[in-house]
């Protein structure tokens, strides 16, 4: 179904979701059969997908090829199971894809956020070859996403000023908005939005007030976020909102 510009796709459980998501990544991998380039998601949403990908699906996966990057990070060390690069390694990536095609956000504890922010922007920059985003060609083949309680995505929180960024690709975050309460670092919306197709994972009973909320057109984080291609919301049936089930 459609709403808005958003494709909402819906999924029996957390399991078929997240083999629809990992056949979706799979399929948007394909497409760039030069470099493509995947950008994961911390938080609940993906863990899932990422171990259908380590197992079933990963002769599926020419791993070589492919480039893999974080939409947001908390500012602690790699080997801190708050880190969600070290999570998505230890879990998909370590033994599977070369070291030189993952590109974690460069955090260690106590580092300044907006320095690291900077760093990883650089980064970005030289992978894509241009310090400008250009919308016919994607920095990214697939951004994940997910949605926070307070409708936040990535590190991108209600009312924060981050919001407004248009002229940078990242964004150093002194403080979280919700647990854990530790500074962060963050794609930016433009970032986020130059990538062919952005798929939000949602999913359990609890989320069904906030994801109501954003596709009602609240002004939330998760709401602004949108590719300059395809928008899909992959949700499970129990955070279906009764409102948009009978559309």
């Amino acid at each position: 179904m459609q709403v808005g510009n958003r494709q909402i796709v819906v999924a029996a459980d957390a399991d078929a979701q997240a083999r629809l998501a990992a056949q979706r990544l799979i399929a948007r991998i394909a497409l760039h059969h030069d470099r493509p380039a995947i950008c994961l998601t911390g938080g609940s949403g993906p863990q899932r997908m990422f171990e259908l990908l380590a197992t079933e699906f990963e002769d599926r996966i020419r791993w070589a090829r492919v480039h893999w990057f974080i939409s947001d990070e908390r500012v602690v060390s790699f080997d801190d199971p708050l880190s969600n690069m070290g999570t998505a390694k230890r879990v998909l990536l370590d033994g599977r894809a070369p070291a030189a095609n993952i590109h974690p956000i460069p955090t260690s504890q106590g580092a300044d956020p907006g320095q690291v922010a900077r760093d990883y922007e650089r980064e970005l920059q030289s992978f894509y070859g241009s310090t400008k985003l250009d919308t016919a060609r994607p920095l990214f083949d697939l951004v994940l996403g997910g949605v926070g309680p307070d409708g936040h995505t990535a590190s991108l929180f209600p009312g924060w000023p981050q919001l407004a960024i248009r002229d940078r690709w990242t964004a150093g975050v002194d403080k979280a908005h919700v647990e854990p309460f530790v500074p962060r670092v963050t794609l930016t919306f433009p970032a986020l939005a130059s990538c062919s197709e952005m798929l939000f994972l949602v999913h359990g009973a609890s989320k069904r007030g906030i994801v109501e909320r954003v596709l009602a057109g609240e002004d939330l984080p998760a709401g602004k976020a949108r590719s300059n291609g395809e928008t899909v919301w992959l949700i499970t049936e129990d955070a279906l909102p009764e409102s948009v089930r009978d559309r």
